[in-house]
């Protein structure tokens, strides 16, 4: 595949994206994504540029063909730093680099990056430019509309024309601010509002760049809604977090509602099976069940024995030389009191 080709190609996957999610989107929690949805662009957990450089790689960036298309997050905000990074992740085969202009956390805070850098569009261009010079893949950033007494109108638009100046090849918009001072990162994911109205105002102003909409999509449907055009104003994709992590179901539609082609799998369960070979590959390597099944627990909303399903799974999963047959077994609990695949009527 020719560079162009590949571009284009990361470019239709980012039509509908799951957000990098930190101690959630890890290699075992994307493979399983992957096995709902052929097509989305997956996303890893935030990496910073230090442990990029001189950390153990392959623990923190090794994965396997079988994710991608996958994009790496980094964390970082200087540009040398940010560029050789990014070459690093680049050798490893991720197919666009994305930087973190949007966690609120004190850590990342303290570091010099995350949010915090919406006040700062021109370090943040210039990151942008250096990750650009090095590497071939695109360079996207994801941001918030603005941090604490900012003017979301004047914040974004400055941060989105610095970047898109510097080369950035899509934005990725967290509609709501991050209050650096006076909420938790738990809280920023909820308390701000949320004003999907300015990311279609931004997309308005720079109808050639690339803009997808994040923040608070809870549903496939709502997902749609917002790809649809408003005054004319259409966004480039969407991207969802939590939504997609604690309902991974919601992933098995897709491929079929967003890109017009069959889902891997017909059903929850025949998804499942399919990563039994690479479970088990995962436990011979001395790793436990948990790290795969914690992933799962968000599998069946609304079905009998979905309750049984996760109590079973968080049990027995953890407990060292749990195997396969933990994973089956809590499986035959949704079987034996429900259909799979599509929700049930009765709770579970």
């Amino acid at each position: 595949m020719s560079e162009n080709e590949q571009k284009t190609s990361v470019a239709r996957a980012r039509r509908f994206s799951v957000a990098p999610m930190m101690d959630w989107t890890d290699r075992r929690c994307r493979l399983f994504h992957r096995a709902l949805t052929g097509q989305a662009l997956l996303y890893t957990e935030m990496v910073t540029t230090g442990a990029v450089r001189f950390g153990p790689r392959e623990r923190l960036l090794g994965f396997s063909p079988e994710e991608q298309p996958v994009a790496v997050q980094l964390g970082g905000s200087e540009a040398a730093e940010l560029a050789e990074a990014a070459r690093i992740c680049e050798d490893f085969g991720y197919v666009e680099i994305n930087l973190n202009v949007g966690c609120p956390s004190d850590r990342v805070q303290d570091g010099r990056f995350g949010a915090c850098l919406m006040a700062e569009p021109g370090r943040v261009a210039d990151g942008v430019a250096a990750m650009k010079a090095a590497v071939r893949v695109p360079v996207t950033v994801k941001c918030r509309i603005g941090i604490d007494d900012q003017d979301p109108e004047q914040a974004l638009d400055e941060l989105a024309d610095a970047v898109l100046a510097a080369g950035c090849d899509a934005l990725i918009v967290h509609a709501r601010k991050a209050w650096l001072k006076g909420l938790s990162p738990r809280e920023n994911r909820d308390v701000p509002p949320l004003d999907y109205d300015r990311v279609f105002r931004l997309k308005a102003r720079r109808p050639r760049a690339h803009i997808s909409i994040n923040g608070g999509i809870g549903s496939l449907a709502e997902a749609e809604a917002l790809l649809r055009p408003r005054e004319g104003v259409a966004l480039d994709g969407v991207m969802l977090g939590r939504a997609a992590y604690q309902n991974p179901e919601l992933l098995l539609g897709v491929d079929a509602a967003i890109f017009g082609v069959a889902a891997p799998h017909g059903d929850a369960r025949s998804a499942v099976e399919s990563l039994f070979p690479a479970i088990a590959a995962h436990l011979a390597a001395g790793g436990r069940l948990s790290n795969v099944t914690r992933h799962m627990l968000g599998l069946f909303p609304g079905q009998p024995g979905a309750r049984a399903y996760r109590r079973l799974l968080s049990v027995e999963g953890p407990k060292a030389g749990a195997g396969l047959d933990v994973l089956r077994a809590a499986l035959d609990l949704v079987r034996e009191r429900g259909s799979l695949g599509a929700p049930a009527e009765a709770a579970a």
